[in-house]
């Protein structure tokens, strides 16, 4: 019974930790189809248990009856606002928080949000 509860204790720690921005699609399969894909916001078909990367810097994943995604964005929230500018790369899926002063110089980030 105590591994029981401090395995739950420790779930609900990762759980409350891991604030991650994420959402379901229904995979709406038609009673006897035998087609074995989801097809995701833009139309693309993927097959069952398959994982992929979308555009927009979230990974999805097709299951039988959902497709599950999750942002790969973290968000810088913990840096000086004033000297600061955070840019987005979209093709890194990244923020890097520089100088506004001197983009070629970085800055302290101290809190990250997903």
């Amino acid at each position: 019974m105590n591994v029981l509860l401090g395995g739950f204790v420790i779930f609900a720690t990762f759980v409350t930790l891991c604030n991650a921005s994420c959402y379901v699609i229904p995979n709406e399969g038609v009673p006897g189809d035998s087609t074995r894909e989801c097809t995701d916001l833009e139309g693309n078909k993927h097959p069952i248990n398959s994982k992929w990367q979308t555009d927009n810097c979230e990974t999805c994943s097709c299951y039988e009856t959902e497709i599950f995604c999750c942002t790969l964005v973290s968000t810088p929230v913990g840096y000086d606002k004033n000297n600061c500018q955070r840019i987005f790369k979209k093709e890194d899926c990244k923020y890097f928080v520089v100088e506004k002063k001197d983009p070629k110089k970085t800055c302290s980030v101290s809190q990250w949000i997903i």
